[in-house]
């Protein structure tokens, strides 16, 4: 158990973003959510308050110009300085990437790469001078392979792996730990939202979302730079290290047809 200490969870209003909420809440953390559906963050809080601990809520909506640094700027007001970030929130867009709207692939590359760039940024930057924090940043197992159909969402989480595990060999001597968290497919409303149902064998691939937020805050914790949730994501993982890249490109889309 801790104490006195903050963390921040963005996406918090469900999926793994609830369930890193409710871990950290469980282990005594003081919480700032945050999530574009306010009236879920409340709900998401009030039932978490019986740990004990205060929660913040924030409706953010992190798709949007400026919105990191009006969050950032909102938790500073309070005068609470975050020992944990938890940059969950993100989303995709399923389907062949030229019958993409223009506004939703700009939508999700804000959302998946230039605000969690900015909340990493301002945040390390004053763990740093404090010299200590814990940041985890939500990749993807498609960061590990180019996916078809998945074409734009799968680079943004390459991003995200690429520069949280570079993160990690800078932000060491500062006392900061990164660690980047690549989970599988998860039962948490993802492909409905990204527009594709899942089939019934992506459904039976799937890991829970509590599974891979604890996997995440076990890694995390540790001061590990990198882990993939769920034995069978690890073996894709390893795979897409040893196959050719086209091979790759052929199994990423023969799994995610749906």
């Amino acid at each position: 158990m801790v104490s006195g200490k903050w963390a921040l969870v963005t996406g918090a209003s469900g999926g793994m973003g609830a369930e890193f909420a409710s871990l950290l809440a469980e282990r005594g953390f003081n919480l700032v959510l945050a999530a574009r559906s306010f009236g879920r963050l409340e709900t998401i809080a009030t039932n978490l308050r019986r740990f004990g601990v205060r929660i913040h809520v924030e409706q953010s909506d992190l798709t949007q110009d400026g919105s990191a640094a009006s969050l950032v700027e909102a938790i500073r007001i309070r005068d609470i300085k975050l020992d944990v970030l938890i940059n969950n929130a993100g989303q995709g867009l399923h389907g062949a990437f030229i019958d993409q709207s223009g506004d939703s692939i700009d939508r999700m590359l804000h959302l998946n790469i230039a605000s969690l760039t900015t909340l990493t940024h301002t945040i390390a930057s004053d763990m740093a001078d404090r010299r200590c924090g814990h940041i985890l940043l939500v990749a993807s197992l498609t960061a590990f392979m180019p996916c078809p159909t998945y074409a734009a969402y799968a680079a943004t989480k390459a991003y995200v792996r690429n520069f949280g595990e570079a993160l990690h060999a800078e932000m060491a001597p500062r006392n900061v730990v990164v660690t980047v968290l690549s989970p599988g497919l998860m039962d948490t409303g993802f492909l409905s939202a990204s527009g594709q149902a899942p089939s019934k064998s992506m459904k039976r691939a799937m890991t829970s979302p509590r599974e891979a937020a604890e996997t995440g805050l076990k890694a995390l914790f540790a001061g590990r730079q990198t882990v993939v949730a769920g034995s069978m994501n690890k073996v894709a993982a390893v795979a897409s290290r040893l196959l050719p890249r086209g091979m790759q490109t052929r199994i990423a889309a023969a799994a995610l047809k749906g």
